[in-house]
């Protein structure tokens, strides 16, 4: 069965709504193609958030805190990668 497509207002509200309620984030961030008035709208339009926080260890001991916004289908996780060391300066990506 497919799942029902999220729509761009509902998905904000949940990423502001992680925000809100998490008291260890302090600023969220929208950037990529959705903040750029110039870059072709489409279903296929990722959000790229960004999440500034304390107490980021809390974060990366528990990776499941991400599965408020549903089924994960890939982790990036440049401190843990071997063939591809970490570039970002110790930065994780989450997608």
């Amino acid at each position: 069965m497919r799942k029902k497509r999220r729509m761009e207002q509902e998905m904000m509200d949940l990423l502001l709504g992680f925000a809100v309620k998490d008291e260890r984030v302090r600023l969220m961030g929208i950037n990529g193609s959705r903040v750029n008035p110039n870059a072709p709208n489409d279903e296929f339009q990722e959000y790229n958030i960004v999440y500034e926080v304390i107490d980021m260890e809390s974060f990366l001991h528990n990776p499941d805190w991400i599965d408020v916004f549903g089924k994960q289908l890939m982790m990036q996780t440049p401190k843990n990668m071997t063939l591809f060391p970490p570039q970002l300066g110790g930065r994780n990506a989450v997608c």
